[in-house]
């Protein structure tokens, strides 16, 4: 089923804006590296897609309503001025100025629009585990219903900044995204922990049955491991290995019969990088 899902994302990058989240759901921010030094300026694109049909994202600026940097010093700040979308070889670039690990935090509005055929829609709602949402057209006898829903991207990133010690707090704690991955161990911290805690929150409140995957970014085609959120919104991965990895999450909830779409999407990741 994903594969038919897959073949989607060859359409060039006009198609990717108007097929929207059926067509390329995982979006995240890659860091040049997610090992750094102090000082230097980290380059970063935007992602979005699976394996060979991975690209940078098309999304316009002006959707972009949140791009921040919390580091280990101070509140979060707002770094949208890095941001340069569509450039030669980098979407934004920040600068790291002290040892520490920084998560860096992007949102955009719920103003892009999907439109699917009934039988893509009810694929897409089952690979993801939107399962509230199937039930709710199961229950208004709509899954003959094309189906269609406004939607929004969000997504951290962990860069460590010199060499790593205890666990931070500031990878731990949410930053206010509308979906959000938050570790409850940090990754990077020294000794490294045998397993990965995850909670799952939407709009502030931990969200319980949220299908989690786990994704080795260099062979991302199928996920290295899924888990459902339990009452608390908890999810619990296996320590990855050396590599490029990224946690993603979808959620959505019903729109009021006068909206011109069904439901409201939001879409999550969280990557970081292990050194071996």
């Amino acid at each position: 089923m994903r594969r038919a899902l897959l073949a989607l994302c060859a359409a060039p990058a006009m198609a990717w804006a108007l097929a929207g989240p059926a067509a390329a759901h995982d979006f995240w921010l890659q860091p040049a590296l997610f090992w750094s030094q102090p000082g230097a300026v980290t380059p970063i694109t935007l992602q979005v897609g699976h394996g060979p049909n991975r690209q940078r994202t098309p999304i316009p600026l002006r959707r972009i309503v949140r791009f921040t940097l919390q580091g280990p010093k101070g509140a979060a700040r707002d770094v949208r001025a890095g941001l340069h979308i569509g450039g030669a070889t980098e979407d934004a670039a920040v600068t790291l100025p002290a040892p520490g690990a920084y998560v860096l935090a992007l949102e955009s509005d719920a103003a892009a629009q999907s439109h699917l055929s009934a039988a893509l829609y009810n694929d897409y709602l089952e690979v993801e585990g939107l399962t509230p949402a199937l039930d709710l057209r199961r229950r208004a006898h709509r899954m003959d219903a094309d189906g269609s829903e406004n939607y929004r991207r969000c997504a951290k990133a962990i860069v460590q900044v010199g060499p790593a010690a205890k666990a931070a707090r500031e990878v731990t704690r949410p930053v206010g995204l509308t979906l959000e991955i938050v570790p409850q161990a940090d990754p990077y911290a020294r000794p490294r922990a045998a397993r990965l805690p995850v909670r799952v929150i939407f709009e502030g409140r931990p969200l319980a049955g949220a299908l989690v995957k786990l994704n080795d970014l260099d062979h991302d085609e199928q996920p290295v491991e899924t888990q459902r959120s339990d009452a608390a919104g908890r999810a619990v991965f296996a320590m990855p290995r050396a590599g490029r990895w990224q946690l993603n999450v979808i959620w959505t909830k019903p729109l009021p019969r006068t909206r011109e779409t069904e439901f409201e999407t939001s879409f999550s990741s969280l990557s970081f990088g292990l050194p071996g």
